[in-house]
């Protein structure tokens, strides 16, 4: 598989800081012997997965990938260091394959990505020194393994990025190669140094030394063009070989690909989570069913062996009733044959009487023994009875001989409905494996099918929910939305709510028709203020908040105070309304021309759709209870855990039976 180059590198670094940082790391994954999964979420924008694998590639995907059951040592050990802790920075090292990616929790830890060679996955701690490596690895000078120091591969070559031209040209005169292997070297590559060079005048295969300062001047303009064009004009794209088959990934256009079809991306991220993932999934595909292949061929294998023995038994059958058959027609000149041998064996031994049997047919003298081919010690008698060869047992007659042969073809007879049933039983297995090979199949690509992220509305990137009234209230989720909801989603004749409590959102009504909003709007508001407050993680079961008109919210602070961002100071008399339910309810909702997850207060959601659930605060964690949620909403699959997810207060909760709320607050109305 095409591992990216450092110019690949730079790009995806360069979108990776506008995706990732202040991202949150939740939980990290090995679904690969060298793949890291770790599943990231961003207030406004839900989940995202960064995929890294050690030596290849590193970029955010949309493929989800089946994990191992137990999760390796290594993923658990980033999930103790690292969830909970914000990236805040991604940096490629010198222009290399190396990755640096910041995270802050209560220390800073470093996620170091090794992509060149077999590549490796390495835990930093603040002061450099590395908790655990993916991979333990020890070379004359560089030692990777936990509590030593991490130490950079020794450094080839220039940073051909951030390089002087005096640099360059020190780099190029000293070269005994070619133009093109000197830029390759210095962390070009191949296909990136032919490009740098095809914007030149200059012969690909003229030897750096022989080069001209004018000559290295074009070099030098050109390699700026080839990063101008990747940072500030990238054009992603995947080329396709002459059967339509994935050939190569790159963040630009290249002259070397210039007849060759591609296909084209918004961002470099999508491109490579295409050109890498697909063949992922297709080769977890292509795994599984060899699995399955090998589980079915072994049944396989005994029906075969099966019906060659029914064959084998219908055989035995014919053959024998046929020998039978064949000795009762011969049966006279049978009996002629024992006889004359019963009259030997009076003056000779079973082995004379061969010998002289032998020696008669070789001089031709009795017609009669032509029909013998043999005569063992113990006086069995193999005959050659029209071209069917048999066998009579001189000692015990003609009759009883021949039943032996009529015995074994009952006998076979009798095993024949055993085969059968034992077939009939195989081909059942068989039927059954192939049927869950492709239930398995199936599920295995439903799992492995890209999650089409769709198109959030503004006001679901924050807290949102449809009061009884047709209000939209929108709430912040950190303090960067609550500054947002207060300073760009108002205006003067809005509406401001807060739980009396520190951590809960800003809350605001949106009054588009500057009508006095009712109260029932202003009771939804506040359940929906206090229940996505820290009084939910806290466990109130009902919780104070408060509202106050738009000119009463300030970020001036008084003299000598400081106020945080997302926190505002409410001058004049706040509305109290006190003990409203810490509770929400959450479902699937028709609103603004598509069909949306909506959670606020268990009577707007009533009005609004009959497809929802009643939470409360509880015990089950998030992620688990989301699956139960989403089965009981969407039974159309529209959407994902991930929107479930989102969409709930922070904090564990359970589920609220309906009637044990009409119980609590009274009957849904």
């Amino acid at each position: 598989m095409k591992s990216m180059s450092n110019v690949d590198i730079h790009r995806m670094v360069n979108e990776l800081n506008k995706e990732l940082i202040n991202t949150r790391i939740d939980k990290a994954y090995q679904p690969d012997v060298d793949t890291i999964r770790i599943k990231l979420r961003k207030a406004g924008e839900g989940r995202k997965d960064l995929v890294i694998q050690a030596g290849v590639r590193i970029h955010l995907t949309n493929y989800p990938q089946p994990n191992p059951t137990i999760p390796p040592n290594f993923p658990m050990l980033l999930r103790k260091h690292l969830s909970g802790g914000s990236i805040t920075s991604i940096e490629q090292h010198n222009f290399d394959r190396i990755i640096k990616i910041k995270v802050q929790k209560k220390e800073e830890y470093t996620i170091l990505v090794e992509l060149f060679s077999k590549g490796n996955i390495i835990l930093l701690d603040k002061d450099n020194n590395i908790i655990s490596p993916l991979k333990h690895k020890t070379w004359h000078d560089r030692k990777i393994t936990a509590h030593e120091e991490y130490k950079y591969p020794p450094e080839k070559g220039i940073n051909i990025n951030n390089c002087r031209f005096e640099d360059l040209k020190t780099v190029i005169n000293t070269s005994d190669r070619d133009i093109t292997r000197t830029l390759a070297t210095n962390g070009l590559g191949g296909l990136y140094a032919e490009e740098v060079i095809s914007y030149t005048s200059i012969n690909k295969e003229k030897l750096a030394k022989e080069l001209t300062d004018d000559e290295i001047t074009q070099l030098n303009n050109a390699i700026n063009e080839l990063f101008n064009k990747i940072e500030t004009n990238p054009q992603p794209q995947i080329i396709l070989d002459e059967n339509d088959k994935n050939k190569d990934l790159v963040p630009i256009t290249l002259n070397k690909y210039a007849q060759f079809k591609s296909k084209s991306f918004e961002t470099f991220n999508m491109a490579a989570d295409e050109f890498y993932s697909k063949k992922i999934v297709s080769d977890i595909k292509n795994k599984e069913e060899k699995l399955w292949a090998k589980r079915i061929g072994k049944f396989e294998k005994r029906l075969k062996m099966q019906e060659e023995t029914l064959e084998g038994f219908y055989k035995t059958i014919e053959d024998t009733q046929h020998k039978g058959d064949t000795i009762y027609a011969h049966y006279n000149e049978i009996q002629q044959i024992i006889n004359v041998i019963h009259q030997a064996r009076e003056n000779y031994s079973w082995k004379e009487i061969g010998s002289i049997i032998k020696k008669s047919k070789k001089e031709g003298k009795i017609p009669e023994l032509e029909m013998i081919e043999s005569i063992d010690k113990m006086g069995v008698i193999n005959l050659k009875l029209d071209d069917t060869h048999v066998q009579i047992d001189s000692n015990i007659g003609i009759p009883e001989s021949t039943e032996k042969y009529y015995n074994k073809g009952k006998k076979a007879k009798r095993k024949i409905d055993g085969v059968n049933k034992a077939i009939e039983n195989t081909k059942s297995e068989i039927k059954k494996l192939e049927d869950k090979k492709e239930v398995a199949i199936e599920l295995l690509r439903q799992k492995q099918e890209k999650r089409e992220k769709r198109e959030l509305k503004w006001y679901e990137k924050l807290r949102w929910f449809i009061s009884r009234d047709g209000y939209l209230v929108i709430g912040g989720r950190d303090a960067n939305s609550n500054e947002q909801v207060v300073k760009k989603y108002s205006k003067n004749n809005d509406i401001y709510l807060h739980c009396d409590i520190h951590g809960a959102p800003s809350t605001i009504i949106q009054n588009k028709n500057e009508d006095e909003i009712p109260e029932s709007t202003l009771y939804d508001a506040a359940c929906f203020a206090s229940s996505f407050s820290s009084a939910w993680t806290e466990g109130f079961s009902s919780y104070d908040a408060y509202w106050v008109t738009l000119d009463q919210v300030s970020k001036t602070p008084q003299s000598g105070e400081f106020l945080k961002k997302g926190a505002f100071v409410i001058r004049g008399k706040k509305n109290f309304i006190r003990n409203v339910p810490v509770l929400i309810a959450i479902g699937v909702v028709d609103y603004d021309d598509d069909k949306r997850i909506m959670a606020g207060p268990v009577e707007c959601l009533k009005e609004m759709t009959d497809k929802y659930v009643i939470v409360k605060p509880g015990f089950t964690k998030k992620e688990r209870i989301s699956k139960e949620i989403l089965h009981k909403i969407d039974a159309e699959k529209v959407f994902s855990i991930d929107d479930i997810v989102r969409s709930l207060p922070s904090g564990k909760c359970d589920l609220l039976d309906i009637r044990e709320y009409n119980q609590k607050y009274g009957k849904i109305r």
